[in-house]
């Protein structure tokens, strides 16, 4: 077992843990599972809009979209995907990460319900986050959105899912994606690494038996499963946007996530990756203020500094 960042680990002990998911469990987690809006909003300068997209199968998709007020002229957009292992959350979870960007760069902040496993399987909610996506992008102008400054962004679920929407985009040659920044993403569905075995049998926030629950869930036949939802198997990770990753040393998905950005300098492509010593999954999520996540934070988002600024001078 990797130990766990000594004032993580004393934060850690005072919240409850569990080894192991189930449709039981799921059902009592699912209203915990996110925040809401307004106390975020409290303190800032905020336009907020919802709509609702329609998914492929006709089925609305929200939407929340958060621009500063007063926006003058075409901002970048941080499109984000929100985590809860593809069975739990919602568009606010995890909301203050991109929000700090809305702060920073002036970012309008999109942010996408997609829906969840058990309920729906396979595809659909790398699909609803596409399509929703597609919407942003065509609307670019009307959201006071620079269509050449839109970063894809998620974490955990979400950062798998936005790496799926990436490939996508790529694949489909629509829309164009200036960044994508994934992260502690969960991007392999066979559970088979070292990392994912290292955290098996013991409670945490996010175990073997938890991620195990998680896929077979979201995949319960899972023959012929697609690399959009399960990106790790991706062959060619070759043409894709600048890529951030980060995760901790004391978390499952570690290794899949060093894989995956191996894979992309593989193919040639940018990818900055940073694991972080003694993290565990959604550290940073979960204590903000903790100075491992301070770091982890500002990191990220010195990162997407220089990208945004790089493009916003092509």
């Amino acid at each position: 077992m990797i130990a766990t960042d000594p004032e993580l680990a004393a934060l850690l002990a005072d919240i409850p843990l569990v080894t192991a998911l189930d449709a039981e469990s799921l059902a009592q987690i699912r209203p915990y599972s996110s925040s809401p809006l307004e106390p975020l909003l409290e303190n800032r300068a905020v336009d907020r809009r919802e709509v609702t997209v329609p998914a492929q199968d006709g089925a609305d998709i929200p939407l929340t979209i958060l621009s500063p007020k007063g926006l003058t002229a075409p901002a970048p957009c941080i499109y984000w995907i929100h985590g809860g292992g593809m069975v739990m959350g919602d568009r606010f979870a995890q909301l203050d990460i991109p929000l700090e960007w809305l702060d920073r760069f002036g970012a309008v902040v999109v942010t996408v319900d997609y829906r969840l496993a058990p309920e729906f399987t396979g595809t659909t909610l790398v699909d609803d986050c596409y399509t929703a996506l597609r919407w942003t992008a065509t609307n670019a102008a009307e959201l006071g959105i620079d269509p050449a400054r839109i970063v894809v962004a998620g974490t955990s679920a979400g950062g798998g899912l936005a790496a799926g929407v990436t490939l996508m985009s790529r694949d489909r040659g629509t829309p164009s994606i200036a960044a994508q920044v994934l992260i502690c993403p969960m991007l392999d569905h066979r559970n088979t690494t070292v990392s994912s075995r290292q955290f098996a049998g013991t409670p945490g926030v996010w175990t073997r038996e938890t991620n195990e629950f998680a896929w077979r869930s979201l995949l319960p036949d899972a023959t012929d499963v697609s690399e959009y939802i399960s990106p790790s198997l991706a062959t060619d990770l070759s043409a894709l946007p600048p890529t951030y990753i980060d995760a901790g040393t004391a978390e499952i998905f570690r290794d899949e996530d060093v894989a995956y950005a191996t894979a992309i300098w593989a193919s040639g492509g940018q990818a900055e990756l940073h694991i972080w010593a003694g993290g565990f999954h959604g550290f940073d999520a979960l204590f903000p203020h903790a100075k491992i996540s301070v770091t982890a934070r500002r990191t990220r988002t010195d990162w997407l500094a220089r990208l945004l600024e790089s493009t916003a001078t092509r």
